[in-house]
């Protein structure tokens, strides 16, 4: 299971450690440039108030969507930085 998928599977849950485990999943990629540090911490934001949200017993149909389209953009920035500098 690649890193997104258990993200995914994360997001899915929702549970309290969702947001250690996928901060620990996608730290070791935050360096490789400040477009993807600021699009993970982006996801972790809307993460940790889905947690709050499952937390709280509300609804959170629309935290969860916004936190899968943020790992979207954090999943599209991620070939660029794997590029070798100089491929075409």
């Amino acid at each position: 299971m690649d890193c997104f998928k258990k993200i995914e599977a994360l997001i899915d849950a929702g549970s309290v450690n969702a947001v250690e485990e996928a901060r620990t999943l996608l730290g070791q990629h935050k360096a490789a440039s400040k477009a993807i540090s600021e699009a993970v911490d982006e996801f972790l934001i809307d993460l940790m108030t889905l947690t709050f949200l499952i937390d709280a017993g509300r609804e959170a149909n629309s935290a969860q969507r916004l936190a899968r389209m943020r790992l979207s953009k954090v999943r599209l920035l991620f070939p660029v930085v794997s590029e070798p500098t100089g491929a075409k």
